[in-house]
């Protein structure tokens, strides 16, 4: 009876109202025609049953949902302080920013954040810092095997497909990559031509949809796979075997998002689901993937191969060492990605609880291929929240050889962190297949500040190693990253860690490893 007579009452007055103003004035019309929509939409809320607080609230419940809906950036820019935002916090961002653009990043007044807080991290400077070098460090890519190496920048872009990302936006960063000489992470969503057109040095990324060099029934083509590793762009190729933002799980293409452009690129029927499946059709076991690896090298031309992955089980990394020993051949590179996750749009609970984040998993796979005496051979990428020089430093203190980031790179063409990465509706024009978006990242601007953004991140993390006293990121040692683990107690990563000698596991394995490399087994997985 109550909500019988609110209606009642909210149409009396929407009648009243517009009787009032067409008998006064034209004047007051515009007014009634607003108390007509109020009541209109007053109505509504009463009669609807979805939304209980617009049953209870008509009208003003409306606000509540406006401001909900605008939370992520009331958040972002007049809430949280310089220092504590996620995925990224507004410092890391501004720093991206300015070097993009070229202006001075520095700060003044001292640090915001608490240097005596659990967790808190620094370098181990040195009385007597070396100059720092003229020229950028570089990292030579390719095993014995491997007939065409790769001189890899300390800081590449990391995998993000066409597809995921706007044309403009793949056309910026691999123009941004031409310009300054580093390496362009293709993403698994196959090779187009805007990661073609500006010359950029390209790592090819193959995932399970083996989009691009796929058969029909969407396996492996060896043939189209060969045609176009040979092209002069292509510098190295990696095997996804799992990604940080959703390890153990594939992906799914909605059928309207496969244009005519994007089943062209990804060799795809237009306007159909394509499902990536959460394995490898290729390979089922440690010893199959490295003789797969051994494959694509050779149908390659002999340019590095390599494979990513978000690490899980320590003695299923430690099944596929055990292989690359009894096969006699290895990948030459492997790029480790962290569980902090990237790009890619994943379920809360994969992104929040699966995988090794990048420390531990970077740790991991650096002391087993140092304990396996395979080290040597294989150089290890780190992908994970890398965008400071800090960040490149802190990498390759725990093992790595070079880095890749997928965000910073971003930020640097234009992203704000509206985190709607996966609704095509991104608000600069990077992450959306709209045109009307995408033509608001203009690609000689957004490429020159990938360029700059690189080039200063790298002379960042080269001042940084020279403040350690060594000359060059080979010399780096884990003594020289400290952690905080209370408020009493500080411990340099030489003492938070167990590291491996060389070829430690052949000989007597260290009883923390012990276990695990007796159940690696190189026929299976899921030992």
């Amino acid at each position: 009876m109550i909500r019988i007579a609110v209606i009642g009452f909210i149409g009396a007055v929407a009648i009243v109202c517009g009787a009032t103003a067409l008998a006064v004035s034209p004047w007051w019309w515009p007014a009634a025609v607003l108390c007509a929509a109020i009541a209109g939409v007053g109505t509504h809320d009463l009669l609807q049953r979805r939304h209980s607080v617009l049953r209870n609230y008509p009208v003003l419940g409306h606000i509540r949902f406006m401001l909900e809906s605008i939370r992520p950036e009331l958040q972002q820019y007049f809430i949280e302080r310089n220092y504590d935002g996620r995925p990224f916090d507004r410092d890391v961002r501004s720093l991206v920013y300015q070097r993009a653009k070229g202006d001075e990043a520095e700060i003044p007044f001292g640090t915001e954040r608490n240097v005596y807080a659990q967790g808190y991290e620094y370098f181990e400077s040195s009385i007597r810092p070396f100059p720092v070098g003229v020229e950028e460090p570089r990292v030579r890519i390719g095993g014995p095997e491997c007939t065409k190496p790769y001189d890899m920048s300390l800081l590449n872009v990391s995998a993000m497909s066409f597809g995921s990302l706007s044309a403009n936006a793949v056309l910026a960063l691999n123009r941004g990559a031409a310009l300054g000489g580093f390496a362009h992470d293709t993403g698994e969503g196959g090779l187009s031509e805007y990661h073609l057109r500006h010359g950029g040095d390209l790592v090819w990324e193959i995932g399970t949809a083996y989009f691009g060099c796929r058969t029909a029934d969407g396996g492996f083509d060896r043939a189209r796979f060969a045609e176009k590793a040979a092209h002069d762009n292509v510098k190295c190729v990696s095997l996804k075997l799992s990604q940080g933002a959703k390890p153990g799980i594939g992906g799914v293409l909605p059928g309207e998002k496969v244009t005519a452009e994007i089943a062209r690129v990804r060799e795809v029927p237009e306007g159909q689901t394509v499902i990536s499946p959460p394995y490898h059709q290729v390979f089922s076991t440690p010893r199959e993937l490295i003789r797969f690896i051994a494959e694509m090298r050779e149908l390659s031309g002999g340019k590095p191969v390599g494979f990513k992955l978000c690490v899980g089980s320590r003695r299923e990394f430690l099944a596929v060492c055990k292989a690359m020993i009894e096969e006699g051949t290895a990948p030459d590179f492997i790029i480790v990605d962290g569980a902090e996750g990237g790009t890619g749009a994943a379920p809360l609970e994969f992104a929040d609880h699966l995988g090794s984040p990048l420390t531990e998993g970077l740790i991991t796979v650096h002391n087993a291929l140092v304990g396996a005496g395979l080290r040597d051979r294989i150089k290890i990428g780190a992908s994970g929240k890398v965008a400071t020089g800090a960040d490149i430093v802190k990498r390759m203190v725990q093992g790595a050889d070079f880095t890749n980031s997928a965000r910073a790179m971003m930020f640097a063409i234009g992203c704000i962190q509206a985190q709607s990465c996966h609704t095509n509706a991104c608000p600069v024009g990077v992450a959306t297949q709209d045109p009307r978006r995408a033509r608001a990242l203009n690609v000689d601007d957004k490429s020159a500040r990938v360029h700059r953004f690189q080039s200063a991140t790298v002379k960042s993390a080269q001042q940084i190693i020279a403040s350690l006293g060594v000359s060059e990121p080979a010399e780096l040692r884990p003594h020289m990253l400290h952690r905080r683990v209370d408020p009493v107690t500080v411990q340099s990563y030489a003492e938070l860690y167990d590291w491996l000698a060389p070829g430690q596991l052949l000989i007597e394995p260290p009883e923390s490893w012990a276990a695990n490399w007796k159940d690696a087994d190189p026929d299976r997985f899921n030992a």
